[in-house]
């Protein structure tokens, strides 16, 4: 499947210091890049988030590994939408009855290579409906579980937006028997800058250090927000959006609007 958004890459250079000021350096860079190179990706992937909240329908976020951080910011935080869902890889695993992987960390990664678990983080989006919007995040777009989980979004008729790294998947061999990556199913991507295997700045002797892809996936996450508030507004329509539970009244606000998903939200520690 082409996506309907050609993603223009968002080149960032390498450090080429070991400091901490060199990692702020590349990071502030990457930010300015992914924001401009983006900008017309995270606008179409705004259209949809905006239709799905306005249709009553909930927005679904996926990511395993260090991506599972990109979901965190899309669902179940204060300043973001109440109609989410953080679906989490151990869940799945714990419905698949893959016995040990919670304790095995080393088990549990060769699971996210498994296209079968596919159907089981689908089925932790409660009673999902057509206009729920999913958004899936995966730096190298290759594990089998997520093109598979990709693949099955697409076949139940649901918008897909992803973000990945184009710089990464594009030279990597998708483990899905299809041949297929991520950013081959989506109907949008965004390119999170990152640089092929994430870290930036070099290291004595060789190899790098320090990765990247999670400040420029929070940033992608958050831009899409604001701008999914800004064309809510323009409708006229009220965002349905939470406040943080550690303000007086955050928790009866929060409350109230959740509960006009009963049994829809999934909510996680």
């Amino acid at each position: 499947m082409t996506p309907t958004i050609d993603p223009v890459p968002a080149e960032v250079p390498a450090g080429s210091e070991l400091s901490g000021a060199a990692f702020a350096s590349v990071a502030a860079q990457a930010i300015s890049a992914v924001a401009s190179s983006q900008a017309t990706g995270i606008a179409a992937a705004a259209d949809l988030m905006a239709d799905c909240v306005a249709g009553n329908g909930v927005l679904q976020a996926f990511g395993t590994g260090h991506s599972e951080a990109f979901a965190m910011e899309i669902a179940g935080r204060a300043g973001g939408f109440i109609p989410t869902n953080r679906l989490a890889l151990r869940d799945a695993v714990a419905a698949a009855g893959a016995e040990g992987a919670a304790t095995d960390p080393e088990r549990a990664g060769l699971l996210e290579r498994d296209p079968s678990l596919a159907r089981h983080i689908y089925d932790l989006a409660l009673d999902a409906q057509p206009q729920d919007v999913f958004l899936i995040a995966s730096n190298s777009g290759g594990n089998g579980s997520i093109v598979e989980f990709a693949r099955l979004v697409k076949e139940k008729g649901h918008p897909l937006i992803a973000v990945t790294s184009l710089a990464h998947t594009t030279q990597v061999t998708s483990r899905h028997p299809s041949g297929l990556r991520l950013f081959e199913v989506a109907d949008i991507v965004l390119d999170n800058g990152a640089p092929y295997g994430d870290a930036v700045l070099p290291l004595p002797g060789g190899g790098t250090a320090c990765g990247l892809s999670s400040i420029t996936a929070a940033l992608l996450a958050q831009m899409m927000v604001a701008e999914t508030l800004a064309r809510l507004v323009a409708r006229g329509v009220t965002p349905p959006v939470y406040l943080s539970a550690n303000i007086p009244e955050g928790d009866e606000h929060n409350n109230a609007l959740e509960a006009r998903y009963a049994g829809r939200l999934r909510r996680l520690l």
